[in-house]
């Protein structure tokens, strides 16, 4: 499986494309907004867009989905049901962030724990990680070790909880009960910011690693 992180809106936010060496059939992940630039990336590689993946539905990671899966004809899988409220906010969300491109959306596939998203020969591992959203969820390549978590953990940090149904301590929880068991050795993808890896958050990270209380 091969990756390429698009950041976009002026939030940064860590879109990704995901695509199967052997068959060219690519996911993205959390398309929040110019999406001229992710189509862009798509056809100069050739790649066959099968799926659009969600984490959650904030705005900077969901708002150009309605674009994009219409421009390539494709469905929508994600985030958790626990986010539709965000989804429906996403218009009163355009107007206050000024996101031009940015529309409701009607998701094909809600994901729960133990779910799997395919595209091409990949299987992606679906973890439910509420907390920063009550619908997020996490994606997982285990053949490469590779997460995109969104915005649950990032380098040296964790995901806000100030937003309506966030919850620190479920985000606290799904964190440690769902991602770091996976291996200290699992590079992930936040929704903003620098990769780190699992063990380097057990190790560093003020907020929840194995030294926080």
């Amino acid at each position: 499986m091969q990756y390429q992180i698009i950041p976009v809106t002026p939030f940064q936010q860590n879109c990704t494309v995901f695509w199967c060496d052997e068959t060219k059939h690519a996911a993205v992940v959390d398309p929040g907004g110019d999406v001229e630039q992710v189509i862009a990336f798509i056809d100069s590689k050739g790649l066959t867009l099968e799926k659009v993946l969600l984490t959650h539905a904030h705005i900077d990671h969901a708002g150009a989905t309605k674009a994009l899966s219409t421009h390539y004809g494709v469905k929508v899988e994600g985030p958790q049901k626990e986010d539709q409220f965000w989804i429906d906010m996403i218009p009163m969300q355009k107007e206050r962030f000024g996101f031009s491109h940015a529309e409701a959306f009607d998701t094909d596939r809600w994901l729960e724990q133990g779910d799997k998203v395919n595209f091409g020969n990949i299987e992606l591992e679906v973890y439910f990680c509420p907390g920063h959203t009550p619908g997020h969820v996490v994606f997982f390549h285990r053949e490469s070790k590779l997460a995109q978590v969104g915005d649950v953990l990032f380098k040296g940090s964790i995901g806000r909880t100030d937003f309506p149904k966030g919850d620190h301590a479920t985000l606290i929880h799904s964190i440690r009960k769902n991602l770091f068991p996976l291996g200290d050795d699992v590079r992930f993808i936040p929704g903003h910011g620098p990769m780190s890896t699992f063990g380097e958050e057990r190790r560093s990270n003020p907020f929840v690693g194995d030294g926080a209380h």
